[in-house]
């Protein structure tokens, strides 16, 4: 695949979100894409996996909890919600539904153990873990460039999942890490007509364009949340295009806290 085309300001950061930047990105056919990116200073947040424990849109759950910065997290199974993939917070398993084998071993998390944020394939990782843990996938970003191929197994895993995620363009977030010590929350648009969606490989080109060394795909399609100054920027949309306002309910999160 070629090398994505420059990512396009749309708009300044705002005086009290800095952080935040919308960017239009014009995709290799000529089709465009709008990505809403979140830089977060590992010296000055710090990142938490929670469970819902009544699942929400991600923007009911910060507003009643006091978070302003969250991303959408892992997968889940329908119609109970219940996270899929492994999934601990304050080192404690929590409830879900594992990833069948053999894929359970190998799908991408992001591990958080106090300052220390690892993304990597589970079994990469250390097998007990103190801290956090949220496994999705696939591995969008090793050692700072693009992962392609499924060594993951979602094709041939998705029974799983409502199809196989992997195939055309959608609304998509994820989380990477950068060398400047920043921790990127980003989601793109998708489903509409001036809004494309990206594949998982354009996911993968962006977030290597955008600085992660390391990154991971999360959740997507109507569960794409991102939430910056306590609202959701980005716009969720169904399969057959329409708009979901306040988003999709979801059981997982990423939050971002100042220290």
């Amino acid at each position: 695949m070629a090398s994505l085309p420059r990512l396009t300001p749309l708009l300044a950061p705002q005086p009290k979100l800095r952080h935040l930047r919308r960017e239009r990105l014009r995709l290799p056919d000529g089709e465009r894409t709008t990505l809403y990116v979140a830089r977060y200073d590992l010296r000055r947040f710090e990142l938490r996996v929670v469970r819902l424990a009544q699942p929400a849109p991600l923007e009911v759950y910060c507003r009643a909890n006091g978070f302003d910065e969250a991303l959408v997290g892992g997968f889940y199974e329908r119609p109970d919600l219940v996270p899929l993939g492994a999934l601990r917070t304050g080192g404690v398993e929590r409830r879900h539904v594992p990833f069948a084998a053999p894929f359970d071993d190998v799908r991408a998390c992001l591990s958080i153990d106090g300052a220390d944020i690892a993304i990597a394939r589970r079994h990469e990782l250390p097998a007990s873990l103190r801290g956090d843990l949220l496994q999705a996938g696939p591995l969008l970003v090793r050692g700072g460039a693009p992962v392609r191929g499924d060594r993951e197994g979602f094709s041939a895993g998705s029974h799983q999942f409502d199809s196989d995620i992997t195939a055309g363009r959608h609304p998509r977030a994820a989380i990477g890490v950068t060398r400047r010590g920043e921790a990127l929350a980003v989601a793109c648009d998708g489903r509409a007509d001036d809004e494309a969606g990206l594949t998982m490989g354009e996911l993968a080109e962006a977030m290597a364009a955008l600085g992660a060394v390391q990154a991971m795909n999360l959740d997507g399609g109507g569960s794409t949340s991102l939430v910056c100054g306590g609202r959701l920027r980005n716009v969720p949309r169904e399969a057959h295009g329409i708009a979901l306002p306040g988003g999709r309910t979801v059981p997982t999160a990423i939050v971002f806290r100042r220290r």
